[in-house]
Order: C-alpha cells, then structure tokens, then sequence
C-alpha cells in the first residue's frame, strides 16, 4: 500500500515538475551567423529558467537560411540580420501572421590584424592591403550593407579586384584573423568576439541600410506554442542584457 501511494506521488511530480525521463521539445533555430554566440548563450539561460527544449541550431547567411526554409527545411524560429530575407519568407506565406518583430541592431565596422596599419577606408586603396574580405552581398546581409557603404564612398569599383568573398560573416572574420584577408567588412559584434582583429573605423550609418535583425516563427515547425515562448523570452531583460553583452543594441517596439 505504501509503495503505491510513493508510485502516484511520484507520477503526479513528473507530470507537473518534469523529471529526467521527460519528453522534451526540440526547437529548431535557424539563425544569422553573427548571433552565434549570443543565441547559444541565451538558449542557456532559457533552460536555466525551467524550459524542457532542446535546440538544434543553425547558422549561416540569412540568404541561405530563407532559401533552406523556403525549400522546405524544417524550422521553428528564423532570425536574420536583414528584412529582405524575412521579406521574402513572408511573401511566400511561411512565417506565422503576428509574430514577426524587430528584435536586435548592429553595426558595420571595417576591421584589419592587430598589427596594421591601416587607418580608414581611403586606405584600403593602399598597395598594401591586397585582399578585403566581404561577405557574399548575393546572400550575405553584412556583404550587401559593406557593399552599400563602399558604393556611398565611391569605393567599390576600384576595390573590385580585391574582394574575397565569404560564406557567410564568421567567415570574413576568420579571413582577417588567420591573415588571409588584409582587411574585412563584419558586424561590431563580430569584431568585438575575436582578440585577433582590431576595428580600423565604423561605417557611417548613412552609408547603409539600416542593419536589423527581424525574428518570427516559420510555419510548419515542430511546435508552435513552444517556439513563441522562446521568442518571447528573447524580448524579455535577462535575454536583452545577453544581447547587449555581445554588443547588440535592442531595437525599438
């Protein structure tokens, strides 16, 4: 009789608290390469509250990310470090109505190795930076806002021969750090991750786009209850403050 009574207190406390032979719920985050470490972070911090999820990740260039979506990749939550790619998604009726929202800022930074001298933008006509890393402006946000500041100072012809360009926006950084590129266009957050690189200057915003980071659920997802509170627990001050310690400003409702 006793061991029946501790068999349904026991089948009563997994129901409500959860135990370690509880179902969790798997979320799939698609998301810009530049959020990598703040994402993962902030994933923590959302299991630490109490959440029963676990995240498959990943990272790329938002143009790739909304293509995979849109050919039918299986996701739950996509954050791209641009609209156009939200856009499209959302022209293509794959992003739940209402959830969309703007949720980070950045900031793009022309950035050299620690030990160059390279001191503006006028400077990468020097003989001496022979290749500028740039993320692909075909797919990649931070190559399109690069490519828009080095067109806003009539650079971009004549630094053409130049370019090597990445994957996506880690990849440019890694490009500058391991000497590969003398220079390289990223995100401030970017530079401000790796101890390699040093920021030569900042784009001007009126160079640019403004670079925002939009975050909505994907239709189709595993499970759309659990992919709302995830998003909205990134809106919340324990996940801001994560964003802003790497570097994000939050954008405004």
């Amino acid at each position: 009789m006793l061991f029946c009574r501790f068999a349904v207190l026991f089948a009563l406390t997994a129901v409500l608290f959860g135990c370690p032979g509880s179902a969790q719920t798997e979320l799939t985050i698609s998301a810009a390469a530049s959020l990598k470490d703040a994402i993962v972070e902030a994933e923590s911090a959302y299991r630490q509250s109490g959440a029963m999820i676990v995240f498959a990740n990943n990272f790329g260039s938002s143009g790739t990310l909304a293509a995979q979506i849109d050919q039918g990749a299986p996701v739950d939550v996509f954050i791209s470090a641009a609209a156009k790619p939200m856009d499209d998604l959302a022209a293509s009726g794959l992003i739940v109505t209402g959830t969309r929202r703007n949720l980070l800022r950045n900031t793009l930074v022309l950035i050299a190795p620690l030990d160059s001298k390279l001191r503006d933008f006028q400077g990468l006509m020097d003989r001496s930076i022979r290749l500028i890393a740039l993320g692909d402006p075909a797919s990649v946000p931070a190559g399109q806002y690069g490519k828009q500041t080095l067109m806003s100072l009539h650079l971009w012809e004549q630094l053409s021969a130049k370019f090597v360009l990445g994957k996506d926006v880690r990849q440019v950084l890694t490009y500058v750090e391991t000497g590969n590129a003398d220079a390289g266009l990223v995100y401030a957050t970017d530079a401000q991750s790796s101890g390699k690189v040093r920021v030569v200057v900042t784009a001007p915003d009126s160079t640019h786009d403004p670079i925002v980071y939009p975050v909505a659920i994907v239709k189709g997802g595993h499970n759309e209850e659990a992919a709302r509170r995830f998003v909205e627990f990134l809106g919340i001050p324990k996940a801001q403050a994560i964003f802003v310690k790497h570097g994000f400003t939050i954008a405004a409702p």
